[in-house]
């Protein structure tokens, strides 16, 4: 516990120094954003897959009629989870990035995908039973594990399969510093809830196996672990496992079966060998690594039913005439927002509806941890809504906590003409875009958008559930962003995430909060963005 308070105030952003990175970019050692196992067998998915038709307002309601589980069904959500989402490109120069649907903090994709199926088939492709690594770049599977005969591989009464995640931390060291495990943590989030999302759309339901140990996940998934040096491939941390199935059962029971899978796989023949990323290390981070192993999950049995999530009423849809897909793919980050446009009241109060945990809805039904974050808002422009500070509380059990914690100077008004079940408060009116700003690292995008925000977060009451909860907390801070960035594209604005940020300037000037017992762990923006016609887009996958 010592360690992860130590990184997560030495990690601290500040007025008068930043955390710890590198003084400069160096360029040649950018770390590749894709990872390959060469020698591996590679099978290609359908592309086409990717395109499916429900809609997004849809996607809040009770689950369609699920779809069978086959290759061609799982190529659609692995590809809508982690696949490219487009390429940019500067117009007469080299100078061309890759864009995904699943969010990074600086577009440089630490989380790695790995797919655990039994034997599958259709009229498309076969699959063995086995452990692939989904390669992004390619849309394809490379099959890490032939399972060998005779072993205990998914055997269950229930179908379903296994995606499994890991980290590659150097990818945000080469930029971010003693930061970077943070953003890890918060891109987790980000791909949990897109997999949540992409799933909805053959009406199946993710479950995070949060029970399953860091060791176990390493050895089922095969993940390379030696340590960061020249010449070798780039380690990954294992983060989770999540159970993909239609009906949601069974989870419990894979959580049981699983260490039996990981000792099967230690029996198998791998194949392929991981690319190396960069050429070589200047800055090296210990204090990563330190947290890292502070927070290391270990094996336990957990209750992956009901957590207590409060029972609000159905969400009401939107206006959004786009597909699933389309929101997916069209979703950005917004470098720059326009300052002056106002967002629609009612489109307000449904992006933050769909922040509250319900129970049966995506991505909420996956999380498998305690409601901790609750999230300090500064309204901008919403029409009808006085500019100032608001929260929303999205469990009711924080609410006595958060009054209690928060300056004695606010108000706790209930928002006049808001959903009588959201529980949004007005805390103060006044204009503080200048604020925001200046909290979120004097980034303009804060203070220009229609609001931002803090993720405040039960930090020492989440902490006493054990270390690993560090991450949890991280996690779920990750999903409301995801949340936040494909409703904002269905609203018609855009969002973006705020990972600089002063972190006791924010906690004490804005929250009148002291000591650790709420800690922000992410900030967000949404607004109209501004566009730059400088860069063009390409299709996704135009390249093969």
């Amino acid at each position: 516990m010592d360690a992860i308070v130590r990184y997560h105030q030495q990690t601290k952003h500040r007025t008068d120094r930043y955390a710890a990175s590198p003084e400069f970019m160096d360029w040649d050692t950018q770390p590749n954003p894709f990872r390959h196992y060469i020698g591996a067998p590679r099978l290609a998915l359908p592309r086409q897959a990717m395109q499916q038709q429900r809609p997004f307002c849809h996607v809040h309601q009770p689950r369609a009629k699920a779809e069978p589980i086959t290759p061609y069904n799982i190529a659609a959500v692995l590809g809508l989870t982690l696949g490219l989402a487009a390429w940019k490109a500067i117009p007469h120069s080299e100078q061309r990035w890759a864009l995904r649907c699943n969010p990074s903090s600086g577009n440089l994709h630490p989380t790695e995908g790995y797919l655990v199926i039994p034997a599958l088939g259709d009229e498309h492709m076969a699959l063995p039973a086995g452990v692939y690594h989904y390669d992004s770049y390619g849309h394809a599977l490379e099959q890490r594990l032939v399972v060998a005969a005779g072993q205990p591989w998914l055997r269950h009464e229930q179908p379903g399969f296994v995606v499994g995640f890991s980290s590659i931390f150097w990818r945000e060291m080469w930029k971010y510093g003693e930061r970077a495990y943070r953003y890890c943590q918060l891109d987790m989030g980000h791909a949990v809830a897109a997999l949540s999302y992409a799933a909805v759309t053959m009406g199946w339901r993710v479950q995070v196996l949060d029970g399953v140990g860091d060791a176990t996940i390493t050895q089922l998934l095969g993940l390379p672990t030696a340590a960061l040096q020249k010449g070798q491939p780039e380690p990954e941390h294992p983060d989770l496992l999540v159970w993909v199935s239609p009906s949601g059962v069974g989870a419990e029971l894979v959580q049981e079966q699983v260490v039996a899978w990981a000792q099967s796989a230690l029996r198998g023949v791998w194949q392929g060998s991981p690319n190396v990323l960069s050429p070589r290390y200047m800055h090296r981070w210990p204090i990563i690594e330190e947290v890292a192993q502070a927070a290391e999950r270990p094996q336990r049995r957990v209750e992956l039913a009901e957590i207590g999530l409060p029972h609000w009423p159905p969400l009401a849809a939107g206006p959004c005439t786009k597909t699933l897909s389309q929101v997916i793919y069209q979703r950005r980050s917004a470098q720059q927002f326009d300052g002056k446009t106002v967002l629609d009241q009612a489109g307000f109060y449904r992006i933050l509806d769909a922040l509250l945990p319900r129970p049966g809805v995506a991505p909420w039904d996956s999380q498998s941890w305690p409601v901790a974050l609750h999230p300090l808002i500064f309204v901008h422009r919403v029409a009808g809504l006085a500019a100032g500070l608001y929260q929303l509380v999205r469990h009711p059990d924080a609410l006595a906590e958060l009054k209690q914690a928060l300056s004695a100077d606010y108000v706790w008004q209930t928002v006049e003409g808001s959903p009588e079940h959201l529980p949004l408060y007005r805390l103060m009116s006044d204009d503080l875009r200048m604020s925001a700003m200046i909290v979120s690292c004097k980034q303009a995008i804060a203070g220009d958008s229609a609001f931002s925000m803090g993720m405040l977060a039960q930090w020492q009451r989440g902490m006493q559930i054990g270390a690993w909860h560090y991450r949890n907390m991280y996690w779920e801070a990750g999903m409301l962003g995801q949340v936040l960035y494909l409703e904002a594209e269905a609203e018609g604005v855009r969002g973006t995430g705020i990972g600089c940020y002063f972190d006791d300037l924010f906690h004490e000037r804005v929250g009148g909060l002291q000591g650790m017992a709420w800690q922000s762990l992410y900030h967000f923006t949404v607004g109209t963005p501004l566009e730059d016609v400088r860069l063009t887009t390409e299709p996704p996958y135009g390249h093969l």
